[in-house]
């Protein structure tokens, strides 16, 4: 999902709390900070030789231990701290957003997120770990598939 995508579903539900989920149900859990902004920027090569270039904001979560509670972050909140920090510095809106956490449940990663769905007073955003792949097989077999 795209940075732009992520903030607007925010902005239209201010009051919403958001609540982070994985494929399982299993919930981040409540009582956590959003600790830092992060505008990335990745040059890379892969195995084929071909460059690539990509941006994603990260996001990185965190719950203090022994400090979960029944609450999560409003909406609202979130903002303010993104709006403050893109002041700051340069968030890409066309970016993909990701989601940095790790703890008992969550292995540590940076999430994808697949969906996002209000519900009642809460803004459901379900996260999905990152996938290995080889860029070049992938380029391979999408030049294959409309080619063949």
């Amino acid at each position: 999902m795209k940075t732009r995508e992520f903030i607007e579903q925010l902005r239209g539900s201010r009051s919403k709390q958001i609540l982070f989920v994985d494929e399982n149900d299993t919930t981040i859990h409540g009582g956590y900070h959003l600790t830092e902004l992060k505008a990335a920027t990745f040059d890379t090569v892969d195995c084929g030789g071909q460059k690539n270039r990509w941006r994603e904001t990260i996001v990185q979560l965190w719950v203090p231990e022994n400090e979960e509670s029944d609450e999560f972050m409003t909406a609202d909140k979130f903002l303010s701290i993104y709006d403050r920090v893109s002041g700051m510095i340069a968030l890409d809106p066309e970016a993909e957003i990701r989601f940095e956490y790790g703890d008992e449940n969550f292995a540590p990663s940076n999430y994808h997120v697949t969906k996002m769905t209000k519900i009642a007073d809460t803004i459901r955003v379900e996260l999905r770990p990152p996938q290995a792949t080889c860029k070049a097989r992938d380029r391979r077999e999408a030049g294959a598939a409309c080619c063949g």
